[in-house]
């Protein structure tokens, strides 16, 4: 196995998982893990050795495992094969009974967020260890019956550095030395889910605190311990307000004892669920400035872990087709918590800004699927579905049936259903039941409707082609707008918002039929379909809104209804039914960076992303002059929002490189970390730095987020060195962690050189099937998101890259991906198409 964790395993099948749940019960599993060397530059691997005892009806099965080298193994005292071991099984035959399988091996440190992740903190050099077990990973730390409905409890001793702390799923106590290493254990846990197991250790920083008989920590590397330190009275009030809110909603205490959340580096989500021991990316800290979308996005994630120590956690689905009973609850319950019990009242616009448009995405590419009964075959297969649908469709339909039923049949289902499966698994047709006997009554329209059929509505404004009254809310089935997904009958009780003169008027709308009539539309006037945002569906602005919404959107202060218009404007845009260029003026004469909702957060990625690149010429300039001119007004974050805003669409250099000046910037911007390297990152991209000057930035402060920064500048030079090196990155020729190997994808494809990386297109088809011969797990899927030519709209290029599927070697998570990027690249093709814009080759 390689250090990227690239192995000849194959992941579990549904029928195996079936087969083996049938067979086997398991009991315990006792971990001893020997990461004394885990300070060693020179470490590839450690020492695992794993008790697991289980009873058997009798018959053959195998233990997951991934090790560098298999040791020794024992089945009841005698010995297995070693040899017998292979794709990451080995076999073994029981009888009917007890039993005890031992094994012991040396196990691969990884660099990709996965199994035992080893990070070395490039601003001091010391190494620092998590566990991240999900999907796949837990053989390469232990061996183990990898599924999630043999739950198991789990106890853990570690060998460590004398200088590391250790923490865990179970309280860790620190039992004794032997020379320069410390001995640690690790108090047994409730029945967990192999996928939870984890473990932190090396010389974090720790924080203590406790809520309600709760013992509470949280941890960073040392470099960051000014950042954790600053931000630990926030997170900690975020914690118990949260455990306060999910005790009162269910009635159920937090079951894991003490509750730790570790911010680690190099992660691949946002955070893992793990009980007892939650492991979050440290960009998370804080060390810069941040604007307050960031704050409440953090917020989002704290309350939405927390909520799965019941969703996930506590209860854990039987098998992953059942996804979305860990991640749309979460999702749906960590918003909810955050907009009820803390600070952050404003949640929903926020949650609306951040994730609807990649949820609706999601649910109308050829990858759709249903939020329920997913059908996932595999592991990997299921992997893949952590996606829009599964986070912020199903958040959005549990939304729409908690408003339905109420909250006394939602709740009090939940309840039944939580306490039923306590420490156990389920599936969707047990909560359904428990809702159903809570008094929701027969749900299986509902489900049917909304959680078992793929695809979604879109929601038009059609109007009198003569500009008299009559205008009417059109409903379109995915398949009349050419979209993937299945028909179902959806009815969408929406707000929609009009623009007058006087400003906005609302009204409540059953949309039940293809069309539905808007009474007292005024002829060109702004129509914000679905305005609150209720529903699951594409709600498309029109031309028309689109003109009015330039003089009605800059004195609109709701920031759930400018959050409502923009994602309007933006499936209007994603459908090609608006032009780029009127889009570009309402970007210009909105100027969304003002937006105190924090609107502008998200559409400035979009504006610069995706809208720019199909504009008239002129356009970036237009758009940052326009962003400029709100810099004298606005105050606190907004400035910050503006200057960010006004880097990403600079086109003069000497503006740069004023900013990179302390001097220089505007009053109450302060040039941090990440602001100097957003400007050295614009600078490279428009060939107005180097190398050198980049490389001596970065030995100045070798922090991981200037690392980071880094890669992605140089990628984005405009000269085939840079992209060549950007491309070792890809055929991992350079190994470096993934954090860097997304970043050096990014960078590569900037708009606007695409005479630069044109051969590069090709090299994507030719090398990336390989790509899994090198990574695999979540790096591997990422990587061909990161690397995917983007911004390569000619016909050529597309027939290449739709050539890409027919290739027999594209691994399911890479076709996925591809699959995936290929519908965000026709869809800019089709808005090119319409609208008559040159696409460069």
């Amino acid at each position: 196995m390689s250090s990227s964790g690239a192995s000849t395993s194959r992941s579990l099948l549904r029928t195996e998982a079936e087969q083996r749940a049938a067979l086997l019960a398991v009991h315990s599993y006792d971990l001893a893990l020997d990461l004394a060397g885990g300070d060693d530059p020179g470490t590839a691997t450690f020492g695992s050795r794993t008790v697991v005892r289980f009873a058997s009806a009798g018959g053959s099965t195998f233990l997951d495992l991934k090790p560098a080298e298999l040791l020794s193994a024992t089945l009841d005292g005698a010995p297995l094969d070693p040899a017998s071991l292979r794709e990451g099984r080995l076999p073994l035959e029981t009888s009917a009974g007890d039993h005890e399988v031992v094994v012991e091996a040396r196990m691969p440190y990884r660099n990709d967020g996965e199994g035992l992740h080893r990070s070395v903190d490039p601003a001091d050099g010391r190494a620092y260890l998590y566990g991240m077990s999900f999907m796949d990973a837990a053989p390469t730390v232990l061996a183990c019956f990898d599924q999630p409905d043999l739950k198991a409890p789990y106890r853990l001793r570690v060998r460590a550095p004398r200088e590391w702390v250790v923490v865990g799923n179970g309280r860790a106590t620190r039992t004794g030395d032997d020379g320069d290493v410390a001995l640690w254990e690790l108090a047994e846990t409730q029945p967990l889910s192999t996928y939870f197991v984890t473990l932190v250790a090396g010389p974090y920083h720790l924080v203590s605190d406790q809520h309600d008989g709760i013992a509470l920590g949280l941890s960073s590397r040392a470099s960051l311990a000014g950042a954790l330190e600053a931000e630990a009275e926030e997170l900690f009030t975020l914690t118990r307000q949260s455990f306060d809110e999910l005790h009162r909603l269910f009635g159920i205490r937090y079951a894991f004892g003490d509750y730790h959340q570790a911010f680690v580096p190099d992660f691949n989500a946002g955070a893992m669920e793990n009980p007892g021991c939650v492991t979050f990316r440290d960009q998370m800290l804080f060390p810069d400035r941040v604007t307050r979308a960031a704050r409440v996005n953090r917020a989002s994630t704290v309350a939405h872990e927390m909520a799965h120590q019941w969703f996930g956690n506590l209860v854990t689905p039987r098998w992953w087709d059942d996804l979305w009973l860990n991640e749309s609850f979460a999702e749906y319950l960590g918003w909810r918590v955050i907009a009820d019990a803390t600070v952050y009242d404003d949640a929903w616009a926020q949650r609306s800004q951040a994730r609807r448009q990649w949820g609706l995405h999601a649910d109308q590419r050829p990858s759709t699927h249903p939020v329920a009964g997913n059908g996932a075959t595999d592991a990997v297969a299921a992997l893949q579905d952590f996606d829009g649908i599964s986070y912020a469709k199903g958040s959005t339909v549990l939304k729409q049936l908690a408003s339905r039923i109420g909250d006394e049949a939602f709740l009090g289902g939940v309840v039944d259903h939580l306490t039923r499966h306590r420490f156990g698994n389920a599936t969707m047709a047990d909560l359904v039941a428990s809702w159903e006997g809570a008094g929701a009554g027969d749900l299986s329209g509902f489900t049917g409707s909304w959680l078992r059929t793929a695809g979604l509505d879109t929601l038009r404004v059609e109007r009198p082609s003569n500009g008299s009254g009559g205008t009417s809310v059109r409903r379109l089935g995915p398949r009349e707008c050419g979209d993937p997904g299945d028909e179902a009958v959806r009815e969408h009780t929406v707000v929609v918002a009009v623009a007058e003169e006087h400003g906005w008027t609302t009204s409540t709308v059953e949309v039940a039929a293809d069309l539905t009539d808007l009474p007292d539309v005024p002829p060109g006037a702004a129509v914000v379909l679905d305005a609150a945002e209720d529903t699951w569906a594409a709600s498309c602005a029109d031309a028309a809104t689109v003109a009015a919404l330039r003089g009605v959107l800059p004195r609109t202060s709701d920031p759930m209804l400018r959050t409502a218009a923009w994602n309007n404007v933006r499936s209007g845009f994603h459908a090609a039914q608006l032009d780029p260029a009127a889009v570009v003026d309402l970007v210009v004469a909105a100027p969304y960076l003002a937006d105190l909702g924090d609107t502008g957060t998200h559409v400035d990625a979009w504006t610069t992303g995706t809208l720019l690149p199909l504009a008239p010429a002129g356009s970036t300039r237009r758009v940052h002059d326009a962003v400029l001119g709100v810099l004298e007004a606005a105050e606190g974050d907004d400035r910050l929002r503006v200057v960010r805003g006004a880097v990403r669409t600079a086109e003069d250099p000497d503006l740069l490189r004023r900013w990179l000046s302390p001097d220089g910037l505007p009053a109450g911007v302060d040039l941090d970390t990440d602001l100097r390297w957003r400007l050295l990152g614009r600078l490279a991209e428009i060939g107005a730095s180097d190398r050198d000057e980049l490389d001596r930035t970065l030995a100045a402060d070798p922090s991981t987020t200037a690392t980071i920064a880094h890669t992605l500048a140089v990628a984005s030079l405009p000269d085939m060195e840079a992209k060549a090196w950007a491309w070792q990155r890809l055929t991992a020729e350079a190994d470096v962690p993934n954090h860097e190997v997304q970043a050096a994808g990014h960078g590569l494809w900037r708009p606007g050189q695409q005479a630069l990386t044109a051969p590069y297109v090709e090299r994507y088809v030719a090398d990336l099937p390989a790509t899994a011969s090198v990574r695999s797990g979540w790096l591997l899927a990422l990587a061909a998101e990161a690397f995917f030519p983007r911004t390569h709209l000619d016909d050529a290029s597309a027939k290449l890259l739709h050539g890409l599927l027919e290739h027999p070697d594209v691994p399911p998570p890479v076709r996925r991906r591809v699959v995936d990027n290929l519908d965000d690249l026709d869809r800019q093709r089709a808005v090119a198409r319409a609208f008559g814009v040159e696409v460069t080759a």
